[in-house]
């Protein structure tokens, strides 16, 4: 059993997934870097001084705090500004993913293009050809 399990792991796909799935979580906290700390300030700013991690709404009357963090510790709220983060991030993500695709296909394609040269005919086929050529004749 441990033998198979070794097999397993080992595989190639198995790896690149593993791979895939660090790389990802890295990216993950890039991604949200930049939409919290870059871009929504900037959205922000260009709406006149919005901050959206604090757009909630209020689900009971008891929560009466102006901050989302207070808020939540009040009660239970709607905090459609963190969704509107998500979202945002959730398309800047998309549109990268888009972009490497589109770049890959792009690199295939001009590998594609390169024609081979077709490999030489065996010395039997080219000495037929010419019997053949000659007969015609």
């Amino acid at each position: 059993m441990m033998q198979e399990f070794k097999d397993f792991i080992m595989k190639g796909n198995v790896m690149d997934l593993a791979v895939g799935v660090i790389i990802a979580g890295a990216f993950a906290l890039i991604t949200a870097s930049l939409v919290g700390d870059i871009i929504m300030p900037i959205v922000g700013a260009i709406f006149g001084g919005l901050d959206f991690s604090n757009y909630f709404i209020p689900l009971s009357d008891e929560v009466t705090a102006t901050t989302l963090a207070e808020a939540k510790e009040q009660g239970a709220v709607l905090a459609y500004g963190n969704f509107l983060t998500t979202v945002i991030n959730f398309v800047i993500i998309g549109f990268i993913i888009f972009q490497m695709v589109k770049a890959v296909k792009r690199f295939e394609a001009k590998k594609e293009e390169a024609p081979e040269e077709p490999p030489a005919p065996p010395a039997e086929e080219v000495l037929l050809t010419e019997i053949r050529d000659l007969l015609k004749k």
